[in-house]
């Protein structure tokens, strides 16, 4: 079933993006700013694009995505997950080759709490026997 608006939530690490689909001419804003001005390094761009260019769907939808927390990197990851989440939502036949590519999967890798008595959370202090 295909609708007008689609939505897909995605998230890594301590980020979290929320990701509205319409059917467009392919514009990307992000907290309403284009795509290149809010992420200016190029991979980190192609790293967003890539279920969009993986289905060659360059110019048929407009994304506008809200994303919050954690660095350049973990955001770039939270709207391409998101942005995977909305297209399967539009239509479930892209299910399977996105699954392929592992655009679906989350990646649940945070960072480990620091622990009493060392310096971070595994380096303990130096051992002096004398």
């Amino acid at each position: 079933m295909m609708k007008t608006k689609n939505y897909g939530t995605g998230r890594r690490k301590t980020s979290s993006a929320r990701v509205f689909l319409k059917n467009g001419n392919g514009e990307i804003f992000i907290n309403k700013k284009s795509i290149n001005d809010y992420f200016k390094i190029d991979t980190i761009c192609s790293v967003v694009l890539q279920p969009i260019s993986m289905l060659n769907l360059n110019n048929k939808f407009n994304f506008f995505i809200t994303v919050k927390g954690g660095g350049i990197s973990s955001q770039a990851h939270a709207v391409r997950q998101g942005i995977t989440k909305s297209l399967i939502e539009y239509d479930n036949v892209f299910k399977s080759k996105l699954k392929k590519f592992g655009f679906i999967t989350r990646d649940s890798r945070k960072v480990e709490r620091k622990k009493f008595g060392f310096r971070k959370s595994r380096k303990r202090p130096q051992f002096s026997k004398r």
